[in-house]
């Protein structure tokens, strides 16, 4: 244990029982306001430090104080990912009779599983804990470590990984092009965490003070890059594209009501052809019409009225992408079955090109165990018997009269290495996405954010089209074109920017992160060998 200076801080490390839990689960929920829509990421500079100390304070525990450590980052993940993600539980309001009882499960079921992450975490950085600066370096490294698994394991869920908290300034954001997602959670560990360095006695850490200015030193370094990035990028558009994106802001009871279908498409075709601004043009202007994931009550294919309707409202110039549930051939005597999809249809009402969604929501468009879990009369929140079923593979969609297209649905946007991989030479990310099982709420300001980090990180620019928001257009940089708040109704005209040069991240095989983290990994190894 490292010899403090502040009485304070040596009653954080002294701290036992139910007050070390509450101390780390208090630091995670404050830390939880560095998340949008808040953007507080300096309260960071207070949970991280106090993490640190609870480590300090472990080492009497059983196995080296292992365990201790790992309680205390259980309980730090549960008020992070409690305090951050219990807008989850607006999703079992929609249809209430049916799901409202499973609310609680899953508000506080979902945070203390993802808990064990940080609660890993903790207990392999006790386990290779020094004294000194280096144990802010072996924080780092451990919470990476195991916010990386956190990102892939199971299907992985990377959301809100706490790099994000260094995405709100748009300058800083640029950073994840030179680190990606999983550099910039490293580098905000270890910023956040070295004022805990402050806290040591002079007489036992005399150079305390020397990380914290680095890495401050760093984060300055840093934003100037990115206002040097921003004010030398201007925004380009390709030429002749003219996109609109509608945002219907359709109640959820409606979106899946097949009753409503002829309400539902009066509605589309009645805002598509909406000219709003003074900028706005008629639809058939329109290059590219945008609505969003899931915009029919119905199978679109076995509607040819819907199809008709469509192409009375496009343009000989015009092609309409959509998201819509689309129905997978079904072998003799097999029950139905059908994909989360995007269509591109023509102003003939020919479908042009179509894209499975891959990467399913698991409770959300499929059950794990999914015959058991029916059979005990579970039920996934979109109720399609069996489950979606996940596309083969992803890769770009061919679009007429515009660069082909990386097409993105719901969530597969926020797995920055699967959106890397997907290979291709793609001019822009398509995100189709339905926000609105989650209301008014940080839910769909953090989507889009992890959406517009990944544009960053490719140097694409993205189209993002939210039933009920926010839908938007960004360039490469992220910076936001046009917008549609969350909750509202309307239609977006906007041009389509063109990509930049790949960020350093998205060009290099081995990663600037990646030899980082090495180099970083092998200093704590050397440490702790050291210390025995």
């Amino acid at each position: 244990m490292a010899t403090l200076a502040s009485p304070a801080a040596h009653a954080v490390v002294l701290a036992f029982g139910w007050r070390r839990a509450a101390l780390a689960f208090a630091a995670g929920a404050l830390g939880a306001l560095a998340l949008p829509p808040i953007d507080a990421w300096p309260l960071l500079f207070v949970s991280f430090p106090v993490l640190v100390l609870l480590v300090d304070g472990a080492g009497a525990g059983r196995l080296g104080g292992v365990m201790s450590a790992a309680s205390s980052g259980w309980w730090f993940g549960f008020g992070y990912f409690l305090a951050g993600l219990y807008w989850i539980g607006f999703a079992f309001l929609v249809d209430a009779e049916t799901f409202a009882w499973l609310m609680p499960f899953a508000v506080v079921a979902l945070p203390a599983a993802l808990a064990l992450f940080p609660a890993l975490g903790l207990g392999l950085a006790r386990a290779l804990w020094t004294r000194g600066a280096t144990r802010i370096l072996t924080l780092a490294v451990a919470l990476t470590a195991s916010e990386w698994l956190r990102g892939h394991l199971l299907t992985g869920f990377p959301w809100n990984a706490f790099g994000y908290a260094l995405t709100g300034p748009p300058a800083l954001a640029q950073s994840v092009g030179l680190l990606g997602l999983w550099g910039l959670t490293f580098f905000a560990v270890y910023l956040f965490a070295s004022p805990a360095l402050l806290f040591d006695d002079p007489a036992s850490s005399p150079a305390r003070f020397a990380p914290p200015v680095a890495a401050l030193c760093l984060l300055v370094c840093l934003f100037g890059y990115g206002t040097l990035r921003l004010s030398s990028t201007p925004t380009a558009f390709v030429p002749g594209v003219h996109l609109r994106i509608m945002q219907p802001n359709l109640p959820q009871d409606d979106k899946f009501n097949y009753a409503a279908r002829k309400s539902v498409m009066e509605r589309y075709v009645a805002l598509s052809d909406r000219a709003t601004g003074p900028d706005a043009m008629g639809i058939k202007d329109v290059t590219h019409l945008i609505w969003p994931e899931s915009a029919f009550p119905f199978f679109l294919t076995r509607q040819p009225d819907a199809l008709a309707q469509i192409a009375d409202l496009l343009g000989p110039r015009t092609v309409l992408i959509t998201g819509a549930a689309r129905l997978a051939e079904r072998s003799s005597g097999g029950a139905l079955r059908a994909y989360n999809s995007i269509y591109v249809i023509d102003h003939d009402g020919s479908i042009l090109g179509v894209y499975d969604k891959v990467h399913l929501v698991p409770f959300g468009e499929y059950l794990p165990f999914q015959h058991f879990m029916e059979k005990l009369g579970v039920m996934q929140l979109t109720k399609m018997p069996g489950g979606f079923l996940a596309g083969e593979h992803r890769g770009e969609l061919d679009l007429p009269g515009a660069p082909a297209a990386l097409p993105l649905i719901c969530y597969e946007i926020v797995f920055p290495d699967e959106v890397a991989a997907a290979g291709g030479s793609p001019g822009w990310m398509l995100n189709l996405t339905n926000d609105g099982w989650f209301g008014l709420s940080p839910g769909p300001y953090q989507h889009f954010r992890q959406a517009q980090v990944r544009a960053i990180e490719l140097g694409l620019p993205l189209v993002r089209a939210a039933n009920t928001g926010i839908s938007a257009v960004t360039d490469a940089l992220g910076r936001i074109i046009k917008e549609l708040p969350l909750g509202s109704e309307g239609v977006l005209d906007a041009p389509l920017p063109q990509p930049v040069a790949p960020p350093l991240s998205a060009r290099t095989r081995l990663t600037l992160f990646e030899l980082t983290f090495a180099a970083a990994t092998l200093l704590v190894l050397r440490r702790r060998w050291q210390r025995k």
